[in-house]
C-alpha cells in the first residue's frame, strides 16, 4: 500500500513503485518472531549487504538511528538509505506490531524534517517506507489518504513459512533433541 502516485509525479511514483516490494523477506537474520525492533535493526545493519540485497538495487546506505534535531529535540531515524536511480533519500521505520495509523504521522515528520534539513536541491522527494509485522491495508489506505509525502507500507517476515507440504516430512523439535542427545 502506498500514497505514491497521488504525492509522486508518474516516472518517480513508478520507480519508487517498483523498488519497493512486500513483504520484504528478513529470515536471514535468524530471529524468532518475538524478536524486538532493534534486535531487527541491529541484524539488519549487521548483515548489511543481505538487506540491501532484499530491498533491490539502487539502496546506498546512509546510516542507522539517524539523529535530526527539530525545534531543539532530538529524532532519530531507524534506517536511512539514498536511492541511486530514483535520486532520493528513503526513510525505513521499523514496527514489531500490526500498523497504526500513528506510525504514518510519524513517518511523515521524518520525511518532512529530512527534505528540510538533509535534501539537496538536485534529489527528488524524500519516500518513507514503514515496515510493520502486519499491514491491514484498508487501514493503512484511510491513514495515508492525508499524508502529504510519499509513504509505503509493507509487511516483513522474519521467517519463511514451510510450506504445507513440506511440514509432515520434517522433525519435531522434540525428535531432534533426542537425537542430539542420543549422540556419543
Amino acid at each position: 500500500m502506498t500514497n505514491f502516485p497521488d504525492r509522486l509525479s508518474p516516472p518517480q511514483s513508478d520507480l519508487a513503485k517498483d523498488a519497493l516490494k512486500d513483504p520484504y523477506i528478513f529470515d536471514f537474520l535468524g530471529l524468532i518472531a518475538s524478536a524486538r525492533e532493534r534486535d531487527i535493526e541491529a541484524a539488519l545493519t549487521q548483515h548489511v549487504t543481505r538487506f540491501l540485497l532484499e530491498l533491490g538495487s539502487g539502496f546506498a546506505f546512509v546510516g542507522r538511528q539517524y539523529r535530526l534535531e527539530v525545534g531543539g529535540d532530538e529524532f532519530f531515524i531507524d534506517l536511512l538509505f539514498y536511492h541511486l536511480k530514483l535520486r532520493c533519500y528513503i526513510v525505513v521505520e521499523l514496527k514489531t506490531t500490526p500498523f497504526k495509523p500513528e506510525y504514518a504521522g510519524q513517518l511523515n515528520f521524518y520525511l518532512s524534517a529530512v527534505d528540510s534539513q538533509i535534501k539537496g536541491e538536485a534529489d527528488q522527494p524524500t519516500i518513507g517506507l514503514l515496515l510493520c509485522k502486519e499491514n491491514n491495508r484498508l487501514v493503512a489506505e484511510y491513514a495515508l489518504r492525508g499524508i502529504s509525502n510519499p509513504i509505503g507500507v509493507a509487511e516483513y517476515q522474519l521467517m519463511r513459512d514451510i510450506p504445507p507440504p513440506l511440514t509432515p516430512d520434517l522433525p519435531t523439535i522434540e525428535q531432534i533433541e533426542a537425537e542430539l542427545r542420543d549422540e556419543p
